[in-house]
């Protein structure tokens, strides 16, 4: 397969000559993590990339949701495509809960790709089959670049890819485990709020570019257990006030009782949607529209129920001298997930935001088949 790509691809990444100016060699000293960033940049651009595993072919994998008729049609061009999906998609379609790839028809357009990647009602055109770990690799690239878990793939020809960002399965694999590492402290300033006048707002930045925040309300007691708060961001809560969620006023209400309790933290962590993304949880709104509850639109995406890790959070709280916890959260998950980071969770406090009609469903969704911890009355409607 021809991929026409620009012939002026910087030097120095995986697969290209090394940069022979010593100087300019020390300046760009890389490790390998640089190709992996490069190239979930490039599916962030609709680029397709190569992912190559031990004892496996070559894959060129494309992401579905960048792909329309001519680049459907180039990929038949290249061979035989297949639609590569996560485990819980493939469980979805009726296969084994394990990474898949499905035999794309050519008659297959861009619009029925897309239902049959995250559709409520797809039927898939062949039985979904164990993939290898190319496969395994490009889905987590995917959900690293917080794109549809669903990449189009076909076997990579040498000689027309040279120029293509490539990358070891292995590696992509054990990105994520090493990403906390990253985080860097870039900025500070007092910000006062209306919840809190005295605070400072602390942001940190990680390998991928993203923006990770800390409050810092009053002047914390690091001696012992300091008040904290995990709220993953949330857009349409936080800022538009949207009243399919509690997150808008778990925010508010976390910022006013860390002030009440002398001091503390809350962390606004970039974990839009459990993790999926702000585009991939509008998509899940859309299936909730459609009946599904907020558990079975994620799966039904192809992400796991909750995406979140907290390894990060644990980076931040570390970097400000902060060891031990009283943890804000009705979430049990944030509680273990913090202790295997390290952090001394030493007791949660409970944080039950007032339950609107719209967003009863999704409440009742989170506490009984996401184990949050809200009291085992049914939950009304105030207001």
């Amino acid at each position: 397969m021809h991929v026409p790509v620009p012939s002026s691809r910087p030097q120095g990444s995986e697969g290209t000559p090394p940069i022979r100016v010593p100087w300019l060699s020390r300046l760009l000293a890389r490790d390998a993590r640089v190709g992996i960033r490069r190239a979930i940049g490039d599916l962030l651009a609709g680029r397709p990339i190569v992912v190559a595993a031990p004892g496996a072919t070559d894959r060129l994998v494309v992401p579905v949701e960048s792909l329309d008729a001519a680049g459907l049609a180039a990929l038949h061009e290249a061979g035989a495509p297949t639609l590569v999906v996560s485990a819980t998609r493939a469980a979805a379609l009726g296969g084994l809960a394990e990474v898949s790839e499905i035999a794309l028809p050519r008659a297959l357009g861009p619009h029925a790709l897309m239902a049959l990647a995250a559709g409520a009602r797809a039927a898939s055109p062949a039985p979904p089959v164990r993939a290898d770990l190319g496969a395994d690799a490009a889905i987590e690239l995917v959900k690293l670049a917080k794109l549809l878990p669903a990449v189009v793939s076909v076997p990579a020809a040498a000689g027309d890819t040279a120029e293509l960002a490539r990358v070891d399965a292995e590696a992509a694999l054990a990105f994520r485990a090493g990403h906390a590492r990253s985080l860097r402290r870039v900025s500070s300033a007092p910000v006062p709020m209306r919840a809190v006048s005295d605070a400072e707002l602390v942001v940190f930045r990680d390998e991928l570019g993203e923006h990770w925040s800390m409050i810092v309300v009053g002047r914390p007691d690091t001696r012992g257990p300091v008040p904290v708060r995990l709220h993953s961001a949330c857009l349409t809560g936080d800022a538009f006030g949207s009243l399919r969620c509690d997150c808008g006023d778990q925010l508010q209400m976390a910022l006013a009782k860390i002030a009440a309790l002398g001091g503390g933290a809350l962390l606004y962590l970039a974990q839009e949607g459990c993790g999926l993304g702000l585009a991939n949880k509008m998509r899940a709104y859309g299936l909730q529209e459609q009946g599904l509850d907020t558990v079975d639109a994620n799966t039904t995406l192809g992400f796991e129920t909750d995406e979140r890790r907290y390894d990060v959070a644990a980076a931040m709280l570390e970097a400000v001298g902060i060891r031990e916890v009283a943890l804000l959260t009705n979430n049990p998950s944030k509680l273990a997930a913090l202790r295997s980071a390290g952090i001394d969770v030493r007791e949660r406090i409970p944080l039950l935001a007032p339950v609107g009609v719209r967003n009863r469903g999704y409440l009742e969704a989170k506490r009984r088949r996401a184990g949050h911890l809200m009291g085992d009355l049914p939950l009304r409607a105030v207001g």
